[in-house]
């Protein structure tokens, strides 16, 4: 199951908005999709709530920084908004989850700061060093005409950090959050622009969130194509349940993965979340007990 992390100290660099857009393109390409809010603020988690029920399905999932939540069986790919702030063992731990780490940065000396001081911490843990857990920098809320696209390239060139490229400043996002939608629920006509700004995000993060299979691989095949887009992935190729154990990556032991669980999909998950008093009785142990 592949996990993206948005990440970085300052707070208001962007990360909910990142986030939310990398779960609403996850979903349009057919993937069901699950958005962790790990900050406290809970912004993601608000703007689910007003997520209309036509646009591709994302379901909500509150993690808590010290008693973490099972994935609900069905759910194929997980992005995960953190707070600000974030160092130290919960840093490590949420790199021990994830597969990349995107790191917003808007434009000032200040957030290039903390941002250059969480970059260096995330390079002394080993998963980061070693390349199993991707790191890259995208440009947040860069107005076109200054030098701070530039400005912001050369600094991640220093850092030897991977720079995506930028995504503008523009009203665009504003109104989009505030309806619960995002720029890849818009008519194309209108995001000419920004989904170019997109495009190199997307290009790095597809080959982790959808690889492409060998030719003698006997596993079922997830490719990234417009056939595939609003396609539910048949229950019979859902992974077993996960979950988020310290010391450890997005899945369960050895035993755990060879216990046959009844499938679920990821409309049951979601009304676990948001239906009536009776349906959250309903909630099943795994979301309801504390991991110890």
């Amino acid at each position: 199951m592949p996990v993206i992390a948005v990440v970085n100290r300052k707070g208001g660099s962007g990360k909910s908005t990142v986030a939310a857009h990398l779960a609403a393109w996850c979903a349009r390409n057919g993937s069901a999709v699950m958005l962790g809010d790990v900050d406290r603020q809970q912004s993601t988690r608000a703007w689910l709530r007003r997520r209309d029920a036509s646009l591709p399905t994302i379901a909500p999932w509150v993690v808590d920084q010290k008693n973490i939540l099972r994935v609900p069986t069905g759910i194929t790919h997980v992005v995960l908004d953190t707070p600000g702030g974030m160092h130290g063992f919960d840093l490590a731990r949420m790199v021990m989850f994830s597969d990349a780490i995107l790191m917003p940065v808007c434009s000032s000396a200040f957030d290039r700061e903390a941002a250059a001081a969480c970059h260096a911490e995330l390079m002394t843990l080993p998963r980061v060093a070693s390349g199993r857990c991707k790191l890259a920098a995208i440009g947040m809320r860069i107005d076109a005409r200054t030098h701070a696209a530039q400005i912001l390239k050369d600094w991640a060139d220093d850092l030897k950090l991977p720079f995506l490229g930028v995504l503008r400043e523009t009203q665009l996002y504003v109104q989009c959050l505030e309806r619960g939608m995002t720029i890849f629920d818009l008519p194309p006509q209108r995001t000419e622009t920004d989904m170019a700004q997109w495009e190199p995000i997307k290009n790095w993060l597809t080959p982790m969130l959808y690889p492409v299979q060998a030719a003698n691989d006997p596993s079922p095949s997830r490719p990234l194509s417009s056939s595939r887009l609003g396609a539910p992935r048949p229950d019979s190729l859902m992974p077993p349940q996960e979950s988020l154990v310290h010391g450890g990556r997005l899945a369960g032991s050895r035993a755990q993965q060879h216990v046959t669980v009844p499938p679920r999909t990821i409309d049951t998950a979601v009304s676990a979340f948001h239906g009536n008093a009776s349906d959250r009785q309903q909630i099943p142990p795994f979301l309801r007990q504390r991991v110890t």
